[in-house]
């Protein structure tokens, strides 16, 4: 049925209109190699790398994937993903990825938990080249959690202090977390302090882009 409709109704990519694939051959330069950033919340406590600057083709496929129900998107997220995590500094011979969770209404509306979609597609990228990897997603937000977007640092912050929860199962002992964009850091330092004190090593942060 999917190539019957690919047939009909050929894909488009999501940031420029070209038809032919969710994201063509250009607009995928959008994500580079691996950008270290600073974020006060994360500073002293794991470094922080993203793909791209949160603006032009990044921000469209992004936006595109997360709010506009393209997650045929997913695949090449993933293998951007992919493609940056072998240049980590300490990627650890088997990484495992963290999905950062989103709030439940947020990932229902996305048709289920996005980074973790992405997550998935980059260890079968990652697989795909004979290099094992996998994804853990061991992190979930509690209720009361509030929409981010239009916080403050500080607000942020207290918007998840207590509210970042370890999920039953096997725990990893070395991780990478992995984000869609990474803004104040503040979620991303939430997540990293609950991992280290619950017994596991966060190597790094690697979020798709970087606002601000």
């Amino acid at each position: 049925m999917a190539k019957l409709l690919d047939l009909l109704i050929p894909a488009r990519c999501a940031s420029c209109g070209a038809p032919g694939a969710p994201c063509c051959a250009t607009c995928q330069t959008a994500w580079g190699s691996l950008s270290e950033i600073t974020r006060a919340p994360t500073a002293g406590l794991v470094p922080v790398y993203a793909l791209a600057h949160y603006a032009d083709d990044a921000r469209r496929l992004i936006l595109a994937y997360k709010e506009r129900g393209r997650r045929d998107l997913a695949p090449f997220l993933g293998r951007a993903v992919a493609e940056a995590l072998v240049h980590l500094p300490e990627p650890g011979a088997e990484p495992c990825l963290v999905p950062v969770p989103s709030r439940r209404h947020a990932s229902r509306v996305r048709g289920g938990p996005h980074v973790r979609r992405v997550a998935e597609e980059c260890v079968k990228a990652l697989a795909s080249n004979g290099k094992p990897a996998t994804v853990a997603p061991i992190l979930a937000l509690k209720p009361g959690v509030r929409d981010a977007a239009g916080l403050t640092r500080a607000e942020r912050a207290v918007n998840l202090d207590g509210r970042v929860r370890l999920l039953p199962g096997a725990r990893p002992g070395r991780v990478v977390l992995l984000d869609d964009v990474i803004t104040t850091g503040a979620t991303a330092a939430a997540c990293a302090r609950l991992l280290d004190i619950s017994g596991i090593h966060v190597s790094a942060v690697i979020a798709l882009a970087a606002a601000g």
